[in-house]
């Protein structure tokens, strides 16, 4: 068992230190497929952990130090998924102006009142 919390903890720090610096637009997909490895193999363990009947106990350091790298990761998790959210919405702003840009007259219906007549 404590070789799992060992794990868990190595696994914590460094999903931790990865969440410390923001990705860059050009690697944002790298930056988030290593968030998805390391939380997967941090659930893993987790798991194992639990199907043991791990309980954690705040006098122990290390089950300290894990729920205290809990608590930073979903903080910093957070501040990821707002920067995402936030990139999204000017996305989808640019598109919106983009196509108000190229056709400005898409939301006005008009009805001007002419009449064609098909007879010759």
């Amino acid at each position: 068992m404590m070789e799992m919390i060992k794990q868990v903890l190595q696994t914590s720090a460094k999903l931790y230190q990865h969440l410390t610096n923001l990705p860059i637009e050009e690697q944002r997909d790298e930056y988030i497929e290593k968030i998805h490895l390391l939380l997967d193999e941090r659930g893993l363990l987790i798991e194992e952990m639990q199907k043991g009947g791990f309980q954690v106990d705040l006098e122990n350091k290390s089950h300290k130090m894990l729920v205290e790298l809990d608590k930073g990761i979903r903080e910093r998790l957070n501040k990821v998924m707002k920067l995402i959210q936030e990139d999204l919405k000017d996305l989808q702003n640019a598109k919106r102006n983009e196509q108000q840009y190229r056709n400005p007259y898409a939301s006005v219906q008009v009805m001007d009142g002419r009449y064609f007549d098909n007879k010759k």
